[in-house]
C-alpha cells in the first residue's frame, strides 16, 4: 500500500489527487484497523508513508485527512480488540482472546504495566501507544483490572490522537527532506522500523 501511494504521488497530476485520496483513505483506515487487531502489522510505518504522500499533494487538507483517518482507525481497532478481551474475561467460550493477548506480554512487562496503571490510571494508555510494543501489555493490565469499556475509550482517544500525530510528524519530516515522495516514504518507514526495534534490542542487551 505504501509503495502504491508513493508511486501514485510521484507523478502528481493534480486531476488525480482526488482519486488517490478516494483509494488511499479507505486503504489507510483498513490497514490501521487490521494492525490494531493484529499487532504484527506495522501501522506506524503505514501512517508515516501516507503522510509523506499527503505532504507532496496540493490539497491543503490532505495531511488533516490522514491524521483524522489514522486516529479514528486506531481507536476503532483498539476498541474492537478490547471488546474481544472483555468477552474473554467474562466468558469461558471467549477466553482464547484474553489468552492470546496475555501471550504477547511477558510477565515483567505486564507487571510494570499493572503498576503504572495503578499509579496513573487510564492516562498510561497514551504512553503505551507511543512506546513500541507497549500497547498490548497495558491493554491486558486494563482487562485484568476490570476497567470498564467507557473509561478505556476515554483514555484511548488521547492515545490514538497522540500516536497518529507522532507518526505523521515522522512522515512530514521525511517528505520535507526529499523532493520525491518515494524517498520520503523510504526514510519514514526506515525510522518507524528503527523505533519499533528498540525494545527488542534492549531485551537482548539485558539478557
Amino acid at each position: 500500500m505504501i509503495a502504491f501511494l508513493a508511486t501514485a504521488a510521484a507523478t502528481r497530476p493534480p486531476s488525480s489527487e482526488s482519486t488517490q485520496q478516494a483509494v488511499g483513505y479507505p486503504s489507510l483506515f483498513l490497514l490501521v484497523v487490521l494492525g490494531s487487531l493484529v499487532p504484527v502489522v506495522p501501522t506506524g510505518a503505514i501512517v508515516s508513508g501516507a503522510a509523506v504522500v499527503a505532504f507532496h499533494q496540493t490539497d491543503p487538507f490532505a495531511l488533516l485527512g490522514v491524521f483524522c483517518v489514522a486516529s479514528f482507525a486506531a481507536l476503532t481497532g483498539d476498541v474492537g480488540l478490547y471488546l474481544l478481551g472483555l468477552r474473554g474475561a467474562r466468558s469461558r467460550g471467549g477466553s482464547r482472546w484474553l489468552r492470546r493477548l496475555q501471550e504477547r506480554a511477558d510477565e515483567r512487562t505486564l507487571a510494570t504495566a499493572q503498576r503504572r496503571l495503578e499509579e496513573h490510571g487510564a492516562a498510561v494508555l497514551v504512553l503505551s501507544r507511543l512506546v513500541p510494543a507497549g500497547r498490548i501489555p497495558v491493554m491486558v493490565a486494563c482487562l485484568l483490572a476490570g476497567m470498564p469499556l467507557r473509561r478505556f475509550v476515554r483514555g484511548d482517544v488521547f492515545a490514538c490522537v497522540a500516536w497518529a500525530a507522532t507518526y505523521q510528524l515522522i512522515g512530514i519530516l521525511g517528505g520535507s527532506l526529499f523532493p520525491e515522495p518515494w524517498q520520503g516514504v523510504a526514510l519514514a518507514v526506515g525510522l518507524t522500523f528503527a523505533i519499533a526495534g528498540v525494545p527488542a534490542l534492549l531485551r537482548r542487551v539485558r539478557s
